[in-house]
């Protein structure tokens, strides 16, 4: 029997999507804040000769000194009128839309926000909840406590008092024990309430803590009503606690944020509404030296060292021009943000629009990865605190009456239902779809599985077997 062996040309069109340098570095300049441009561009400008840093002329400098005006300490004086001022002109804010998240597939450890962050989206019962939330997590100071007074916060949220303080208790129960305080005894008395040994005497002894300091033994043994002895055993037991709840995370805390994007109120006069600007005092510029370009290379015949002039010259323009893309995207971006949220900054929390991405990007006819890269890490000065422009986005679904409904708020309700349900009627993720759309919240069982996954709910089978 023989074989036949035969060749064929097979032809085969293949699209594939390859990063050049210059694609791979425009992502990378959407992504970083204005602190990490600044470190980025001085690199740069040792590298290369053309580069200058651009100083503010005179005038800049006047007419920024004629635009800043006291904020009012209130809302009142807001008004939505025409939202938005001129966000500049010229650049294109086309940053490679369609490449992938590369940089997200990086290793890296967690923040204590991110840690926080993560727990506060499995706990949260409702929208607001969750919002609250964040905005505390962001006022953490760098030992993880919350030292800010809470009526001033809830003012400046726009909610009351009550609300804010139940959702603090709630974020007093998250890991490491101890975030949240407001100083250090009650740091220390989070830790040992946890542990069971948060006792009369111990909450005496946490009450005089500088006299523990001040090893003054005798004194805190008769305000505690106890012997010198107990109080050295106390004092070793409180030794044993950690201070600082952000300390497992301190090689990774990030510095003290600092807004990238100002937004203030304009006059009335104007118009009303808002004004969103780039952090000019942190945003780094940089220049084209045109004219050392033509000195040096007019005196050079080194055909290698005019190659160099001219690869450097290539290199600073185009980074030159990437810069005034990036900062036209971000401007657009957070402009169009703003005008989303005009209720929030005017009325508070409690009128805070579900947001996503794509809704963004549509507006402002930008890919979904572009505002995503740019909402990353990036934070905005505002009349409600300084806020990550993340924050402004919850992922929504549709109701049933048409209307956006949270995901949190489906989260919520499928870790009630599951909560509730019996040994012998145990909902599968059939049944908890089927719940949710009798209850206005169009929702498929994919979705539903999902959601009970990221809450770190068993499959029903896992639980009946679990609850028998």
């Amino acid at each position: 029997m023989s074989q036949k062996i035969t060749q064929t040309l097979d032809l085969r069109q293949q699209q594939s999507l390859v990063m050049t340098p210059q694609m791979q570095q425009a992502v990378k300049l959407l992504q970083m804040t204005n602190l990490e441009l600044q470190d980025y561009l001085e690199a740069e400008m040792v590298q290369n000769p053309l580069l200058e840093k651009a100083e503010p002329s005179e005038d800049e400098r006047e007419e920024r000194i004629e635009e800043d005006h006291p904020e009012s300490d209130g809302f009142e004086d807001f008004d939505a009128g025409s939202k938005m001022a001129e966000i500049g002109a010229g650049g294109r804010s086309n940053f490679s839309d369609s490449l992938p998240d590369f940089e997200d597939t990086l290793v890296r450890e967690r923040t204590l926000r991110e840690h926080l962050l993560g727990q506060l989206h499995i706990e949260a019962e409702t929208p607001l909840e969750r919002s609250l939330g964040t905005l505390l997590i962001d006022r953490l100071d760098e030992a993880g406590y919350l030292r800010e007074d809470l009526a001033t916060l809830a003012q400046q949220f726009g909610c009351s008092a009550d609300v804010l303080g139940r959702v603090l208790e709630k974020l007093k129960t998250f890991d490491p024990t101890g975030v949240f305080a407001k100083d250090l005894a009650e740091c220390l008395s989070l830790q040992l309430e946890e542990q069971g040994k948060l006792s009369h005497t111990m909450k005496a002894l946490i009450d005089h803590l500088p006299l523990l300091a001040q090893h003054d033994l005798k004194k805190l043994a008769k305000l505690c009503g106890v012997g010198e002895a107990e109080i050295g055993q106390m004092a070793a037991e409180i030794r044993t606690l950690n201070p600082k709840p952000s300390a497992p995370f301190e090689h990774v805390v990030a510095q003290t944020a600092i807004p990238d994007v100002l937004m203030k109120a304009l006059p009335k006069t104007v118009g009303g509404g808002w004004r969103v600007e780039l952090n000019s005092d942190t945003l780094p510029r940089v220049l084209v030296n045109q004219s050392y370009y033509t000195e040096v290379a007019g005196r050079t015949k080194d055909k290698g060292e005019k190659e160099y002039l001219s690869t450097q010259l290539a290199n600073a323009s185009w980074l030159v021009r990437a810069l005034d893309q990036r900062a036209q995207t971000i401007l657009k971006v957070a402009s169009e943000i703003v005008e989303r949220q005009d209720g929030f900054f005017l009325y508070g929390i409690e009128f805070l629009k579900p947001l996503t991405l794509r809704e963004i990007a549509e507006a402002i006819d930008m890919h979904e990865s572009t505002v995503s890269r740019v909402t990353t890490a990036k934070f905005i000065g505002t009349p409600r605190g300084l806020l990550e422009l993340k924050f402004f986005f919850t992922s929504s679904i549709e109701g049933a009456d048409g209307s956006s409904v949270s995901s949190e708020s489906v989260k919520a309700r499928i870790k009630a239902l599951t909560d509730e349900e019996s040994s012998d009627a145990i909902l599968s993720d059939d049944d908890l779809a089927d719940l949710l759309n009798k209850e206005g919240m169009a929702v498929a069982r994919r979705t539903v599985a999902k959601y009970r996954e990221a809450l770190g709910i068993p499959s029903s089978v896992l639980r009946r077997r679990k609850k028998k």
